[in-house]
């Protein structure tokens, strides 16, 4: 990797972004739950869709979902809340990368945290799921947004590591 510093911090700030990107979309996704499912079930049961022809569990998972959503918010609509701070957290936490994006080094502990944030979505589904009664697949693909989401941060953890070394270096003569 060349060492030149602004070749870095611009190649970090591109990762940071794409973390950004998927952080704000998969939070904006938590707000239109019940026309997502719908659509989603659209999708499955739709002649483009030949998985679910031989994995029919798969379509009856998205029904019972989309189904459970809509009745709840027919009934319950106040419960949705819970999904509005879903939403609202991933976009806050995505705000936090403001530091981060202007200055890497010196926030770097945002950084940090976010790869332990990642980390701690597989307990929260190996825990949770089963208590929730969601399928063990589903729940593999709730753990992967905490795999998919730690490689870039790693990816900017293992670039920053020469400019973190200089950082500390010009401190610690100062």
């Amino acid at each position: 990797m060349d060492g030149d510093p602004a070749v870095i911090l611009r190649r970090v700030r591109r990762w940071l972004r794409l973390f950004l990107v998927c952080l704000v979309l998969s939070g904006l996704t938590a707000f239109p739950l019940e026309t997502e499912t719908r659509l989603l079930v659209d999708f499955a049961s739709g002649p483009a869709a030949p998985p679910t022809d031989h994995f029919p569990a798969v379509l009856a998972w998205f029904e019972r979902v989309h189904q459970g959503i809509a009745e709840t918010n027919e009934r319950y609509p106040f419960l949705a809340y819970g999904t509005d701070w879903l939403a609202f957290a991933h976009l806050v936490i995505a705000a936090a990368f403001r530091g981060p994006l202007k200055d890497p080094v010196r926030n770097i502990w945002v950084i940090r945290w976010a790869v332990l944030a990642c980390g701690a979505v597989i307990p929260l589904a190996l825990i949770c799921g089963p208590l929730r009664g969601i399928p063990v697949v589903w729940r593999f693909i709730d753990m992967s947004f905490g795999i998919f989401g730690v490689i870039p941060l790693l990816i900017v953890l293992r670039a920053l590591r020469p400019l973190e070394r200089s950082f500390e270096e010009r401190l610690a003569a100062n």
